[in-house]
């Protein structure tokens, strides 16, 4: 029917104090999930149920983390309101009884494919290099193995097999004895050509094994059957059970909540239209729509809306060359219902963001705990993860050092802090592998240095001269307030053209992070002999 995945279901700490806690946070996971609560309180059901859709036409990709992440967050977060003394399950469905309506672009022996348009993605052949028995086995496969890499616990399920098993079976029945009730909904939401052979039953042809998108002839509710002509111009009678039919994508997405008893389901914003019609023919065979939660869709760096068919944006492989999951976790976790762009220059943010936030949770109270991203990252578990170095100082330092392996800019960062070694400091460890690869791809290529005016050359040359003469305590506040000194004295009007100056004639680029920071990574010796480039010009020819 379905597989398990393998991860385990996590421990949550549960206490009376932050049972309360949970009740009124204003954590949007927490709003979520007292609507479940109350929900199962008012159907008396002893269990909650959670689903999230999976299309097996193409590769799992950073849309599906997002909706199963946020998911779990809920989950996470109703499994505390209840003191975990309610079952709940997560779901993942895969669509792979749809028909194969056209050839992706990204897959290989694309004109073997073309011989199967239209059968269910199930009895399509596997083109990829792999066992796996169709091409909706190898994608259903590598959904799996996406899901469990990041510590999902869910349940996956496949349509075909759903649809094949009989476990559709009875509110397939009922699909069909309420079918006019059900046309009624679907009809006004069609154009009139399509109003004339729309069912919401697709047989599978008996001749050829296709998804067939034709008008009934038909449709019997006493024995369960539909009668159509088939393509080979005959007229067939089919049960509409056991797999012999799938339905509509809209009235499956009712059909299901009602079959498999969902409470839960969030989908984005192309389906908001739609979500009123799921509901409806959820509640025509005599089930109570889920609790659903609507996300805005995610857009690339020009604002226009991501698509798999473009290609625009960002793929979950090419984030996590630079950056880690709990990072991407944080960009799914803030504000789902306003549009993001979802583009490589989120990256460094989003991972110095996590850190602060991962860092502040162990003094917070248990409102601020709830309230705490890092808090339902980490579904309900506490981080021990400080960084005593943000990712934005680590791509400068790169920047400023030219070192692009891991040994040069350990030897900068161990000068840094007592004690700080790749094996002491993970975290660190492993930001400057995301820092190498960033810096790489679009910081290197972007850099642009110009040269100093005069006035900021006599400034550059009095900063030099009193690092060289720096005999105080050497940490990151003594030399920001140096560096403002410098600026102030020399009449900067707005003192962030003075640090502007300082980016863009030292680093080549138009912002950075506290300088005094920088000075403290990087060193003394080394800023020195930074801005001694900067005033003779020979950064420019970097």
């Amino acid at each position: 029917m379905g597989s398990k995945a393998s991860t385990s279901h996590n421990s949550l700490t549960i206490t009376p104090s932050l049972v309360d806690a949970a009740k009124k946070s204003k954590a949007w996971p927490f709003e979520e999930a007292r609507k479940l609560v109350k929900r199962l309180e008012q159907t008396g059901k002893k269990e909650a149920v959670f689903e999230t859709g999976y299309g097996p036409s193409g590769l799992p990709h950073i849309g599906t983390f997002g909706e199963v992440a946020r998911t779990t967050m809920v989950r996470t977060a109703f499994r505390l309101l209840t003191e975990d003394e309610i079952p709940t399950h997560m779901l993942c469905v895969s669509d792979d009884m749809d028909g194969m309506r056209k050839i992706p672009g990204n897959v290989p022996n694309a004109e073997m494919l073309k011989a199967h348009l239209g059968k269910p993605l199930t009895k399509v052949p596997n083109p990829f290099d792999s066992h796996h028995e169709s091409f909706a086995h190898h994608n259903n496969a590598k959904l799996q193995e996406f899901l469990d890499h990041f510590g999902f616990d869910y349940e996956f399920l496949s349509a075909t097999q759903l649809y094949q098993s009989g476990r559709f079976d009875e509110a397939l029945l009922k699909i069909c004895e309420k079918y006019q009730d059900i046309m009624d909904v679907m009809l006004p939401t069609l154009g009139a050509e399509r109003q004339e052979t729309y069912s919401p039953f697709l047989p599978i042809s008996p001749t050829t094994g296709n998804v067939l998108y034709v008008p009934m002839k038909e449709v019997n509710d006493k024995d369960g059957t539909i009668t159509f002509e088939d393509e080979d111009g005959k007229d067939k009678t089919i049960p509409v059970t056991g797999g012999a039919v799938k339905l509509q994508w809209k009235p499956d997405f009712g059909m299901r909540w009602a079959a498999l008893g969902v409470d839960f389901e969030m989908y984005g914003k192309d389906h908001q239209i739609n979500g009123g019609i799921y509901s409806k023919i959820c509640r025509i065979i005599d089930a109570r729509p889920p609790e659903q939660y609507c996300y805005e869709l995610f857009l690339d760096d020009k604002g226009e809306k991501i698509s798999k068919t473009k290609g625009n944006g960002i793929s979950i492989d090419e984030w996590l060359r630079y950056a880690s999951p709990e990072s991407l976790g944080l960009f799914m976790y803030q504000k789902p219902r306003t549009a993001k762009r979802l583009y490589f220059d989120v990256i460094p943010k989003a991972v110095d963001e996590y850190f602060t936030f991962a860092s502040k949770i162990r003094q917070s109270d248990e409102a601020a705990l709830l309230q705490n991203p890092a808090w339902h990252i980490h579904g309900g578990h506490v981080p021990d993860e400080d960084m005593p170095i943000s990712f934005a100082m680590l791509l400068n330092l790169v920047s400023a050092s030219n070192a692009e392996d891991k040994e040069t800019l350990w030897g900068f960062i161990s000068n840094y802090g007592d004690g700080l070694n790749s094996q002491t400091a993970p975290n660190i460890d492993r930001l400057v592998e995301y820092a190498i690869c960033y810096f790489k791809d679009f910081v290197k290529p972007s850099k642009s240095f110009r040269a100093a005016t005069e006035k900021e050359k006599a400034a550059f040359e009095d900063l030099k001269n009193r690092l060289q003469n720096f005999d105080a305590e050497k940490n990151a506040e003594t030399l920001q307030s140096l560096v403002f000194s410098v600026g102030k004295d020399h009449e900067f009007e707005n003192l962030r053209d003075w640090f502007k100056a300082l980016y863009q004639v030292l680093l080549g680029q138009d912002q950075g992070p506290r300088f005094g920071s920088f000075i403290a990574l990087y060193g003394l010796d080394e800023t020195i002999k930074l801005l001694e480039k900067g005033l003779n010009g020979s950064l420019l020819n970097e």
